[in-house]
């Protein structure tokens, strides 16, 4: 039986060196978010040889995210499934990539059943396009922008700091309470949201917010997320002030693409199967899916 243990701050210094190495697309393969998530999903963390191994539970359900390291991970997936029936369930691993797949199916052919869970799987954009908005695809996006620029000229973009992070969590606040927070998938996504918000600098955290009249009315957070992507992993913006959001996410993408001018993409995130969450990713139309399968091993 693996050693498991909950997810610490202290953690991230032998988590973050794994989780590069093995340079892994899924955005749920961060520690970031598996910090943040960590009391909705119930992650717990272990080192098995050279690899992070997490396990979770989703609707009652123990699961493992795929091993995250260098080495021989057959070895690996041996310990995960022996620990899967110590505990008398199913060996099940989540967020399964395609390229994971490859590796599963070499491993152990034909002795895994998928499961697409598209509720899961990321929105990666080229990160120029998110700069530059160009193509008639983009158009409404700078209708939205110019917009926001007529009704608001004294608009400002300027980074989080400790200096005005209080500012933000005010404006998450406000934010909760329009778009009633206390719906499940939206409560849960708070949670998490509060855990950055409370451990930003030593998260490592990025972010920058958006001012009309000098009030806060957007914001945005993220990180490196491998060697080619930065993942966004909190944007709020006030609806009712029309190209708010729209705003954000250019700004941001700009400081971004100045800042680390190797990456290509931005991935940001999934929609939780939320229908609006799904519509507003579709419109400024992903260049690619991180496609996330659930995999569950039987006996051949």
């Amino acid at each position: 039986m693996i050693d498991f243990k909950k997810i610490e701050l202290c953690d991230k210094t032998w988590m973050d060196p794994l989780l590069a190495t093995a340079n892994l697309s899924g955005c749920h393969q961060n520690f970031t978010n598996i910090f943040a998530w960590a009391k909705t999903y119930n992650y717990r963390v272990a080192q098995v040889n050279s690899y992070l191994v997490v396990k979770g539970v989703i609707n009652d359900t123990p699961y493992y995210f795929y091993p995250a390291g260098t080495g021989d991970i057959k070895t690996v997936f041996e310990v995960m499934k022996e620990d899967a029936k110590s505990c008398g369930h199913d060996f099940v691993l989540a967020g399964i990539s395609p390229e994971d797949r490859v590796v599963m199916n070499r491993v152990y052919p034909e002795h895994f059943e998928y499961k697409e869970m598209r509720e899961s799987f990321d929105y990666v954009y080229h990160l120029d396009k998110l700069v530059t908005l160009v193509g008639n695809k983009l158009h409404a996006k700078r209708n939205y922008i110019n917009r926001f620029h007529k009704a608001n000229p004294d608009w400002s973009f300027e980074l989080i700091s400790p200096e005005n992070l209080a500012e933000c969590w005010e404006m998450n606040l406000k934010w909760c309470q329009i778009t009633h927070c206390e719906k499940d998938e939206i409560a849960k996504e708070s949670c998490a949201v509060r855990r950055c918000f409370q451990n930003f600098a030593a998260l490592g955290l990025e972010g920058g917010l958006i001012r009309v009249e000098g009030r806060v009315i957007a914001f945005t957070m993220g990180e490196l997320l491998n060697s080619e992507a930065y993942v966004i992993h909190i944007e709020k913006a006030f609806a009712e002030i029309e190209g708010a959001y729209q705003m954000i996410n250019r700004e941001f993408a700009g400081f971004i693409q100045k800042n680390y001018p190797r990456l290509i993409y931005v991935n940001r995130e999934e929609d939780m199967g939320l229908e609006g969450l799904r519509k507003a990713k579709l419109s400024y139309h992903p260049d690619k899916m991180e496609e996330k399968y659930l995999a569950t091993y039987f006996e051949g």
